[in-house]
């Protein structure tokens, strides 16, 4: 059935100058639900390929067209760099049966992990290559959870960036709500020291590395220092999405990815 996704819309987005193209698509995900993502194709074959889960409620608002350029999440900003590293990036949207409720409550559902299932038999279909999640904040919830789920047609690795461990009212989901035990594949957490974001406390990274256990491979890489800050703790412009070091922590996080043996 995941061989006979359809592509519904295919619509090339306008890429600032130097930059490599975006493409959005639509795919069946679930039915009748559909699927949309932004699709960056590397300048040379890739070395594998990223699917970027952005925090808070996950909209990119894709059904209005390209990103918008005041999206400022740590990977939906530096996707163009993971593709300029050699590696084939889609960075999702909402389904398409959640556009009011967007993924609040959702991350860790049976659902979500069908619809990236379906994400990554795509990304499968475009390149032979390993795929790759990776969230930053919420979104490592989003990573986690369908690691976690899928035992087939899953992920080869997973990347969580300053993960939200602690309860959030907001979004009604952390990585205690993950079977982070049933993960067998290589993880690598980063966090950077200083984040301030109360759900998001770099002493909390020790116990989601314990429960890491049956991961091939698993380690944590500890960032500090950047820019001051320019937002509220727990958003972007912050060492909550390492603002000011994207550069050291995407060489970082795209070294581990070519190093690691799915």
């Amino acid at each position: 059935m995941i061989r006979g996704l359809v592509l519904v819309l295919l619509l090339l987005v306008p890429a600032p100058a130097g930059a490599l193209d975006e493409t959005i698509r639509t795919i069946a995900s679930r039915p009748p639900v559909t699927e949309s993502f932004v699709l960056i194709r590397p300048s040379r074959a890739p070395a594998a390929s990223l699917i970027l889960f952005m925090g808070g409620r996950g909209a990119l608002g894709l059904q209005r067209g390209a990103v918008s350029p005041r999206n400022t999440n740590f990977l939906v900003r530096s996707r163009q760099r993971f593709a300029e590293r050699g590696f084939l990036v889609a960075v999702p949207d909402v389904p398409s049966d959640r556009t009011s409720e967007a993924l609040v409550r959702f991350r860790t559902s049976a659902e979500h992990a069908t619809d990236v299932r379906a994400l990554i038999a795509t990304l499968r279909a475009e390149a032979d290559v390993p795929v790759w999640l990776v969230g930053t904040s919420m979104g490592s919830v989003s990573a986690a959870a369908v690691a976690a789920r899928l035992s087939e047609g899953g992920p080869d690795g997973i990347v969580l960036t300053s993960s939200v461990t602690g309860v959030s009212r907001e979004m009604g989901e952390s990585l205690q709500d993950v079977a982070l035990d049933r993960i067998r594949v290589p993880v690598l957490m980063v966090h950077h020291r200083d984040d301030a974001c109360r759900v998001s406390r770099y002493a909390d990274t020790s116990w989601a590395m314990r429960r890491l256990s049956a991961a091939p491979k698993r380690e944590l890489l500890t960032f500090s220092g950047g820019d001051a800050p320019q937002s509220e703790a727990c958003e972007p412009l912050a060492p909550h999405g390492y603002f000011g070091i994207e550069e050291r922590v995407i060489d970082a996080i795209t070294a581990w990815i070519s190093a690691a043996k799915p």
